[in-house]
């Protein structure tokens, strides 16, 4: 499959490939603009995790990965090799949308090896003033965030999604990016969102929807659980575990993986019987980009 757009941040044209993997390969990304040079979409290559999360190994720099990782994990990949010719992922619509028709129109291919998971075994949380973030040991994948913004449209909002009952791609995969009009000029003048537009961005300015319709009355905390289950993609595995967050952002979705990683002790890898009646949506093998 392929895709066309420019990168939210950069503004640069970007084509995007993905391609079939061998299992055990992981989620790949290759710049065919460097030589083919290879980063693997795990925490060890976390480059930059303020606005959006980048990937960095020797140098090489690959930008704005949450989105289509989001995409991948909600669609069930595990092996994939992504191919883009410049520095930063396309934007395209600002949800991960349109990489999960594109992935279900090009196929995918069940493995014959048995999914291996990362499964928690003791609870870890982080706090950072009134931020957090925790993921505690469950027998399937959840997500529960909540986003507290002081506009008239936003407030707390709070959204959970169990990654096993395949809600992904309609309660998820639509929510878009968004941003709010009074701070674009000074995110600019940082280098940041010289590719945003109404087209790829929910604008708001300080009472109202510059671009409406919403897709969800609840948009922007969807957009947020997006985003973090793109982050989580850098454990390298899917997971079974409860992740609950409060107005964390990328770098402690980072600080988490991170911190689970380094100690053994909190987790250990498994595979889950092929068992539908109990587990309908974890049970499948491992799948590729057909």
């Amino acid at each position: 499959m392929e895709v066309r757009g420019i990168g939210l941040h950069s503004g640069a044209p970007v084509c995007l490939r993905i391609l079939p993997a061998s299992v055990g390969s992981g989620i790949v990304f290759r710049r065919i603009d460097l030589d083919g040079f290879q980063v693997e979409a795990v925490s060890r290559n976390v480059a930059r995790v303020s606005y959006a999360t980048s990937l960095m190994k020797k140098g090489v720099l690959i930008s704005t990965t949450e989105h289509l990782l989001s995409a991948l994990i909600g669609c069930g990949i595990d092996n994939a090799i992504v191919e883009l010719d410049n520095l930063e992922l396309p934007i395209l619509d600002g949800s991960a949308r349109p990489f999960v028709e594109a992935i279900r129109k090009a196929g995918i291919r069940k493995q014959r090896r048995p999914r291996t998971y990362l499964r928690i075994r003791r609870k870890v949380e982080l706090r950072e003033g009134d931020k957090f973030i925790a993921v505690y040991p469950a027998e399937t994948y959840s997500v529960a965030y909540t986003i507290d913004f002081r506009h008239p449209l936003i407030g707390r909002e709070t959204f959970r999604v169990d990654l096993s009952d395949g809600n992904y791609v309609e309660q998820i995969a639509p929510a878009r990016t968004f941003g709010f009009l009074h701070e674009a000029d000074a995110m600019r003048e940082q280098g940041l969102i010289r590719g945003a537009s109404p087209e790829n961005a929910v604008v708001l300015t300080r009472d109202e929807v510059m671009n409406p319709p919403l897709r969800f009355g609840d948009e922007f905390v969807r957009h947020k659980v997006l985003d973090l289950i793109g982050d989580l993609a850098l454990f390298g595995k899917q997971i079974l575990g409860s992740v609950v967050a409060d107005r964390a952002g990328h770098a402690m979705h980072a600080a988490l993986v991170s911190r689970v990683l380094k100690d053994h002790t909190l987790w250990e890898e498994t595979t889950v019987e092929d068992d539908r009646d109990s587990a309908p949506a974890m049970a499948h093998p491992a799948v590729q980009m057909a």
